[in-house]
């Protein structure tokens, strides 16, 4: 009898156990938004100013999602207009990027082709005064970019100073729905390869894709480059579409699973292919994340093209668009996906990443090794591998202080006001007499231009001052430091073969637009050209 009493103890306890663990997810959902709620409760009763409510409760919707992953965020219904551009690339406007700093007027800096800034005869250089009446001095920019969007046929007023006449007169512009295109440039780069640029993954690029594709064999290609270089991603549904283009009808091209049971979904391709044999070239960097993964590591697992440059980023993380109360809505992970030889693309480790937030180095010991269709060995454990590595040209510190630090573009935007045109792309070429231009400018620039062992000289000493060597290292500090020191014109002139292309880019971009930057981007890069070898 006490055996058996024993025995039914024991069930009791197992099944009450059981019961709980079913149970403690949703219980502790309930517990934690209880304890929410009275918290709010009490504040807004009992603290001691006024309660910022709004901001206070945003600020706490965004740290959580924060502990979860970077993408998965809430969007307001004011910031709706921003999801969409995230869809699909298109907003109400005017077709220009501009600068602006709070104490000046808004300048146009780069116009986009065929836009209506361009058909009111905007150029860059010039000055936006007022905005309907508004006067653009000491606005925000993100004040002045907003008034200067609004619905698609609605007109806007520009009071502009133009900046070769110096004229100042009211310029009204009819806003359009303004699509900044993925495909940025699509072209034969010699008599039997065709090259495209695809920057994003926005609402029907795969259409886009396929009208270019088709458009580069009536020109004569015979081997295909895709290059999805510093392409983050966008919509899956898009990336399908691509490999459609390539893949028998009916191949796997990915596949997705979430945290449930059966959540597996797979998605083939749906349409035929316009070609299955053709050689094909795709692109990759730490750039390349999400969408831009999916596309390689379809092409690779079914061993229909070689991929070629440096690992990809790493994000295999699924998103879906989820709606909310009073017409917000999230944006949250759901799943992750797999290539089709069943590798996941995501970091193993999200903290073992480089300083750009691509994968950084993981040992073999920890991946899993898969099969492509033809049986050759890949392996997961983050981003893409390529088939050919192809590292990337490396710039000097300086290069990327003046890159980064606007030096350049600022640079572009003065040329522009002193030269009312400039040769023709494929003719354009920045002298050594320009060059010297360039470097009287930026000598007036505020920049840091430290070079990149003055950097770890300016860390060290400080690291010794902390152990107190420094003043017994004084006279070997001091030469050191000599050798190391290089005035910003001396150091501007050393780099001068690596600052050349972005000045051509840079300027051609602002004369003739942003594809006319993408060929003299071309003209440059080394690692393409490693890759047609």
């Amino acid at each position: 009898m006490r055996k058996l009493y024993t025995i039914a103890v024991i069930a009791a306890t197992f099944f009450a156990a059981f019961s709980a663990a079913g149970q403690s997810k949703s219980f502790r959902l309930g517990k934690w938004t209880e304890i929410h709620n009275a918290i709010v409760k009490e504040l807004n009763r009992s603290y001691v100013d006024s309660l910022p409510v709004d901001r206070i409760m945003r600020a706490g919707v965004d740290a959580m999602l924060e502990e979860l992953d970077p993408y998965t965020v809430y969007i307001p219904e004011e910031e709706n207009e921003d999801l969409q551009m995230m869809l699909s690339n298109t907003y109400g406007g005017i077709g220009a990027i501009i600068h602006k700093t709070k104490d000046s007027n808004v300048i146009i800096n780069e116009p986009y082709a065929d836009s209506p800034a361009v058909k009111a005869g905007l150029v860059c250089g010039d000055e936006i005064i007022a905005i309907d009446g508004t006067l653009t001095k000491g606005l925000e920019i993100k004040e002045s970019t907003d008034r200067m969007k609004g619905k698609p046929g609605t007109t806007v007023v520009f009071k502009v100073k133009k900046v070769r006449s110096g004229d100042t007169l009211d310029v009204p512009v009819l806003r359009e729905r303004i699509h900044l295109p993925d495909v940025q440039y699509a072209a034969m780069l010699d008599d039997t390869t065709g090259y495209l640029l695809l920057s994003g993954f926005t609402e029907n690029v795969g259409q886009e894709v396929k009208n270019k594709f088709i458009e580069l064999k009536k020109q004569g290609m015979k081997r295909f480059v895709l290059d999805l270089r510093g392409n983050g991603g966008g919509l899956m549904g898009e990336a399908v579409n691509i490999l459609s283009i390539f893949l028998p009808k009916g191949s796997l091209a990915v596949s997705s699973k979430g945290n449930n049971e059966g959540s597996l979904i797979e998605y083939h391709t749906t349409s035929e292919p316009v070609d299955t044999e053709m050689p094909i070239i795709v692109m990759i960097d730490s750039g390349s994340a999400s969408a831009s993964e999916i596309v390689a590591g379809g092409i690779q697992d079914h061993d229909r093209g070689v991929i070629m440059g440096t690992r990809s980023y790493g994000k295999g993380l699924v998103q879906s668009i989820r709606p909310l109360p009073y017409n917000g809505q999230m944006k949250v992970t759901t799943a992750k996906y797999y290539t089709p030889s069943g590798r996941c693309v995501q970091a193993i480790d999200y903290s073992n990443r480089n300083e750009d937030g691509s994968v950084g180095h993981i040992p073999d010991s920890l991946t899993k090794e898969f099969r492509t269709a033809s049986g050759r060995i890949v392996r997961d454990g983050g981003g893409i591998t390529p088939d050919k590595v192809i590292k990337a040209k490396d710039y000097s510190r300086l290069v990327y202080a003046l890159v980064l630090g606007g030096v350049i573009d600022q640079y572009a935007i003065d040329y522009s006001r002193r030269h009312a045109s400039l040769p023709a792309v494929d003719e354009f070429h920045y002298t050594d007499e320009d060059f010297e231009d360039f470097v009287k400018f930026a000598k007036t620039q505020k920049f840091d231009y430290r070079s990149s062992a003055k950097t770890l000289y300016d860390q060290m000493k400080k690291e010794l001052e902390k152990d107190g060597l420094a003043e017994s290292m004084k006279d070997e500090l001091q030469a050191l430091e000599r050798a190391l020191e290089m005035d910003k014109e001396r150091f501007i002139r050393l780099k001068k073969d690596e600052i050349i292309p972005f000045i051509e880019e840079e300027l051609a971009t602002r004369y003739w637009f942003q594809e006319a930057g993408v060929r003299i981007r071309l003209r440059y890069d080394d690692q393409l050209k490693e890759a047609l070898l």
